[in-house]
């Protein structure tokens, strides 16, 4: 059955990558939920988005102390989510602000993981090949996945995957075929897609064997796949 898996947890009524919306999440009937992780300057996993907070800055330049109230450790984050599947997210782009190319990020995220009791699954993903190809490395039987921007060559990136011993590929929702679905399993590849908002879209992508669907909208793409199974 094709996972439903709230981006950014269900952030329809409270901040995204927040404690309550993935309690929200929870609650909305998803399988999972995607969530991302950054580094703040004094050292803690932050779950956030965006590189910065707005009025105050990047959030490698604060300290915990510094950052809004609804902004989430990872810990609390993987507390709220419980026995739900987790899509932890590496913020570690090579153009960003805060790039770390050493793997202290990677190996940071990987033991804190290793610390926190929780009954779900863990897979670890990243649109930087670098950092998924670290993970694997480091803790050979952690779910990777490798994220695909928008345009990206699909079928080099099942063969990138495929290379590095990854899990899955990410891609986003538009250039997600039944072609590209049957030839990632094929590989022995899982295919979670983001970021599914359209109900035809959703319906397409279960008919494809899609293995997750990413989605802002749970009600509805939980509704999808449970009006097919």
């Amino acid at each position: 059955m094709t996972l439903v898996v709230a981006h950014r947890g269900a952030a329809q009524e409270a901040p995204q990558n927040s404690v309550q919306a993935f309690l929200d999440a929870r609650r909305q009937g998803a399988d999972g939920v995607e969530l991302d992780v950054r580094r703040s300057r004094d050292g803690a996993l932050v779950v956030n988005h965006d590189l910065d907070i707005p009025g105050k800055g990047p959030i490698c330049d604060l300290d915990v102390a510094d950052l809004p109230e609804h902004v989430a450790l990872l810990s609390e984050a993987m507390v709220a989510c419980g026995d739900l599947l987790v899509n932890v997210e590496i913020k570690n782009s090579i153009d960003e602000q805060g790039h770390d190319p050493s793997g202290a990020l990677v190996s940071q995220v990987l033991a804190e993981l290793a610390e926190i009791l929780t009954d779900g699954q863990v897979i670890i993903s990243s649109f930087d090949l670098a950092t998924v190809a670290a993970v694997r490395r480091e803790e050979p039987s952690m779910a990777t996945g490798l994220l695909l921007e928008p345009g990206a060559d699909v079928e080099a990136a099942i063969d990138l995957a495929v290379e590095h011993g990854f899990s899955a590929i990410h891609p986003f929702v538009i250039g997600t075929t039944p072609e590209v679905v049957a030839r990632a399993h094929a590989a022995g590849l899982s295919v979670n897609v983001w970021t599914v908002n359209g109900q035809s879209d959703a319906s397409e992508l279960v008919a494809m064997g899609a293995d997750a669907i990413i989605t802002d909208d749970v009600p509805m793409v939980r509704g999808v796949v449970d009006s097919t199974s």
